[in-house]
């Protein structure tokens, strides 16, 4: 399910908005630009839209847009200007609400979020990237339980193998946490969480 262009966009004008946001010093889009491109667009750098823009642009990096990225990311959103964008912006909202989409956008931000040459993503940058994508509790009603268990019990960075089965876990296991199969294949840290929520909340703990 991708955003494909059903009109022409104007190249030169988003070669133009490039250059309007690109830093002075390299060819990029960086830190400074990205302020500027949220205050144009009025969001915060942190609002959700965000991913979702650097999504379609395929984004490498967090805080970073190159020239290919960004014109292959405006013209994948089929937009050639910030009112465009601005317009099409709760359209990028409710992109969020197909479950497919959803997914491609939370395997993406592991990748997006990671330090430059990094296996692992920093804790303190996977619970910021967790309670933006997990914001609505109707996804995930223990994800501030999750945050919090790993602040305490773990306080190391966190693998794209974690990172993919939360996502799993979350979707899958049931609020009381019958169906959790502690001889499945789940990461270390699904045991530990479920060991610690049965016994916070007074359930059974399985020997």
């Amino acid at each position: 399910m991708g955003m494909q262009p059903t009109t022409t966009v104007d190249t030169r004008s988003i070669e133009q908005l490039y250059q309007k946001y690109k830093d002075p010093h390299q060819d990029m889009i960086l830190a400074d630009g990205i302020s500027r491109f949220c205050d144009d667009l009025g969001v915060e750098p942190s609002d959700i839209v965000m991913l979702v823009i650097s999504y379609h642009m395929n984004a490498n990096i967090m805080c970073e847009y190159s020239r290919e990225e960004w014109i292959s990311g405006f013209t994948k959103m089929n937009v050639d200007s910030i009112d465009k964008l601005r317009s099409k912006m709760p359209e990028l909202r409710a992109e969020l609400r197909d479950p497919h989409r959803y997914q491609e956008v939370y395997n993406f931000a592991f990748s997006w979020a990671r330090e430059k040459g990094q296996k692992c993503l920093q804790l303190e940058t996977a619970l910021a990237m967790w309670n933006l994508l997990y914001v609505d509790d109707r996804r995930w009603q223990y994800i501030d339980d999750w945050c919090e268990f790993l602040q305490k019990h773990h306080n190391r960075a966190i693998s794209k193998d974690t990172w993919v089965q939360l996502y799993e876990f979350a979707r899958q296991i049931k609020p009381d946490f019958s169906n959790f199969d502690e001889a499945g294949a789940w990461p270390y840290l699904m045991d530990e969480f479920v060991d610690h929520m049965k016994k916070q909340n007074g359930m059974a703990v399985d020997s």
